[in-house]
């Protein structure tokens, strides 16, 4: 069930456009921010809210690869497995977090903390490799500078602890 507050952010969302279908991509994105999945229930929901058919809320969610429409771990790891990555480490990268965590990607750690996957291009092939964690870029990784990002999420999807806080995100990518 949506939280209050996410209920008003997206009523407020609804009122930003003169067709309600426009605001079908901010909504779930505050839906999904708010439970972190879009469970059948939490679509159902925003569809109520948008005074949408499911259906179409439906199609949104399950066609865009930014929606989760299955529960993931509380940090979604996405480690870029192109060509230029691979080159460059993220092959390496990816079997490093499939050791770290006992899992290989598409699977969830048994503490549900982490969610590994590979994903088929980020776009950050000058800076490669990169990765995502929680939908936020980092690019030019090691093994230690992963490490430090790692161990600074909180067990709250949206905080890390410390400097990595208020990490920027490297340009263009907001």
């Amino acid at each position: 069930m949506l939280s209050e507050k996410t209920k008003k952010d997206i009523l407020a969302i609804k009122e930003r456009y003169p067709d309600r279908r426009s605001a079908t991509l901010p909504a779930l994105y505050a839906a999904q921010e708010d439970q972190h999945w879009l469970s059948s229930d939490t679509i159902k929901e925003v569809a109520d809210l948008l005074e949408m058919p499911v259906r179409m809320l439906h199609e949104v969610a399950t066609f865009y690869v930014m929606f989760e429409t299955k529960p993931v771990g509380t940090h979604l790891v996405e480690v870029c497995d192109n060509i230029s990555c691979a080159l460059r480490g993220g092959e390496e990268i990816l079997q490093y977090l499939e050791q770290k965590w006992g899992i290989k990607r598409g699977q969830t750690t048994s503490d549900g903390k982490f969610s590994l996957r590979g994903a088929e291009c980020l776009g950050a092939c000058g800076t490669a490799p990169c990765l995502m964690i929680d939908h936020r870029y980092w690019e030019n990784l090691t093994f230690a500078e992963l490490d430090k990002r790692l161990a600074a999420l909180t067990d709250d999807p949206h905080h890390t602890k410390g400097d990595l806080a208020e990490a920027p995100l490297p340009a263009g990518k907001s």
